[in-house]
């Protein structure tokens, strides 16, 4: 990297600056990155660690989770490094008047940073490529290993808000989950299922409670105040006698379900059971899924308008239909002055249903188009946030190089501030798009891109105006300013003591 900075042959001082700038430019880029690392790693570690305690993990195993989840927090940590070591090295110089020197002697900022350009253009490059390839891969990897170390105690496993399916021979389903080891369970619903995934039973109850033994291959399930239906008819049977066959409704107090977690252990901890979501996809990969969802995305539309609008228009003839001639005769208007009043009272409990049939539909189709709308979007929405976020280490350094320059500041504390502000804009921005995207609210370019688009413009500015010394932003003075008020309200605090 050193020599590919240091191409400028027919200007040997100017090698001597950019060992020197690069020097001065690495050793905080190092500091912050693995900080930056850190917190990342610590913030995922910290989200996950009531599920990853006490569950009897070996050293290796955790070293593991911990190395895949390193894995994923590198594109994070790159640019922020990239930001606050930008603001640090170029106010360093700033402050002991270094910068100023080589002003004097026509060194432009622009000039001074170029061989930082360079290194930070084949590292927003690179990480693209991790992005692109060793991104995906720790994701699927740190997901699986997750959701198979979840089971080693299966009430964590246990999904709120929907069809839990990984227990054989049961759906089960409930609202929440609370109690000091998350194994209360309110408003329980349980289908009891045959070896073809068909409804036998369903059991349903106001409270639950999970309760297994060590090494038991069964969890105890106490359910209070709930109803036990049961069909009483052949499941091969057809389906008007199955309709017509009776059913028994029992209430309970108490009733206890033995479910078999035989399957809910770490022998197969490796074992890869989810690989298509987005996070652990290519970009091409993310491409194809979502060129391979738009058709069926259309065809669903599609039959979905074509069902509604058969509930509520009038069916035409078939071609085969005898329609026998009458003679013609005026229609009053309204239409029902036509018919006598039983007949209109007829027609208008059909209307009735017919809309109440459609509107239900309805109601059903946009729950259900909301929810696939969303999924496909997740995918075009993530293939352009992670180009955008490999852009955001060249982004921020073009922001940052000139802010350090201005505000004549080095070390961890006045660059620190105005690098989190900055790297805060940016991720609230890009998080508030990426969630309008997925909400059809706005274009998933947009919401890709939103926050590149925004900051893009602020950091040309920086760049040419500290270049080309213009003048126009005089940060020393505001932060001076802000310095005294600070200064002198700490004092006035201290003599009011």
């Amino acid at each position: 990297m050193l020599k590919l900075a240091l191409c400028f042959d027919k200007f040997p001082v100017l090698k001597i600056i950019d060992r020197y700038i690069i020097k001065s430019f690495f050793k905080p880029f190092i500091s912050t990155f693995l900080i930056a690392l850190f917190i990342f790693i610590l913030q995922m570690i910290w989200l996950l660690f009531d599920d990853l305690a006490g569950k009897g993990i070996t050293l290796g195993i955790l070293l593991k989770f911990i190395y895949y989840i390193t894995i994923t927090a590198i594109p994070k940590a790159m640019p922020v490094a990239i930001l606050l070591s930008s603001i640090m090295s170029m106010g360093q110089l700033s402050e002991n008047y270094e910068f100023a020197a080589m002003k004097s002697s026509g060194i432009s900022l622009f000039r001074l940073i170029r061989p930082l350009l360079f290194f930070v253009v084949m590292l927003s490059a690179l990480n693209l490529v991790f992005l692109n390839n060793a991104f995906p891969w720790a994701v699927l990897k740190q997901k699986n290993l997750y959701s198979n170390i979840k089971k080693k105690q299966p009430a964590l496993a246990l999904v709120e808000g929907s069809f839990n399916t990984d227990i054989k021979g049961y759906v089960l389903k409930f609202d929440k989950k609370r109690g000091p080891d998350n194994n209360i369970l309110d408003n329980v619903l349980i289908y009891k299922t045959n070896q073809r995934r068909n409804t036998v039973n369903t059991i349903t109850a106001t409270k639950g409670t999970i309760s297994s033994e060590e090494g038991s291959k069964y969890l105890n399930l106490k359910l209070e105040d709930g109803y036990y239906y049961e069909e009483h008819s052949n499941r091969g049977s057809p389906k008007k006698e199955r309709e017509r066959a009776p059913f028994s409704k029992t209430h309970f107090d108490v009733y206890t379900v033995n479910l078999d977690v035989s399957e809910f252990s770490l022998e197969n901890i490796e074992e890869e059971r989810f690989k298509k979501d987005r996070e652990m996809l290519s970009l091409n990969q993310l491409k194809l899924s979502s060129d391979s969802l738009k058709p069926k995305w259309d065809t669903y539309v599609n039959h979905k308008a074509k069902l509604i609008l058969s509930k509520v228009s009038i069916k035409a003839k078939k071609k085969g239909d005898s329609v026998q001639p009458t003679e013609a005769r005026d229609i009053s208007y309204p239409i029902l002055d036509n018919f006598d009043e039983t007949a209109q009272y007829e027609i208008l409990g059909i209307a009735r249903n017919n809309v109440n049939n459609a509107l239900n539909s309805f109601n059903d189709f946009r729950t259900d188009y909301k929810y696939k709308r969303k999924q496909l979007n997740m995918y075009d929405t993530e293939y352009h946030h992670r180009l955008a976020l490999a852009l955001s280490v060249l982004l921020l350094f073009i922001i940052g190089a000139p802010l350090g320059a201005l505000i004549k500041k080095g070390g961890f504390g006045l660059p620190m501030v105005f690098g989190i502000i900055i790297y805060m804009i940016y991720f609230f921005l890009s998080s508030f798009a990426i969630n309008l995207a997925e909400e059809s609210s706005i274009s998933h370019v947009w919401g890709g891109w939103l926050s590149t688009l925004v900051l893009a413009p602020f950091g040309i500015y920086l760049l040419v105006s500290t270049s080309t010394d213009r003048g126009k932003m005089n940060l020393s003075g505001l932060i001076q300013r802000i310095t005294q008020y600070f200064k002198a309200w700490k004092d006035k605090k201290q003599v009011s003591r």
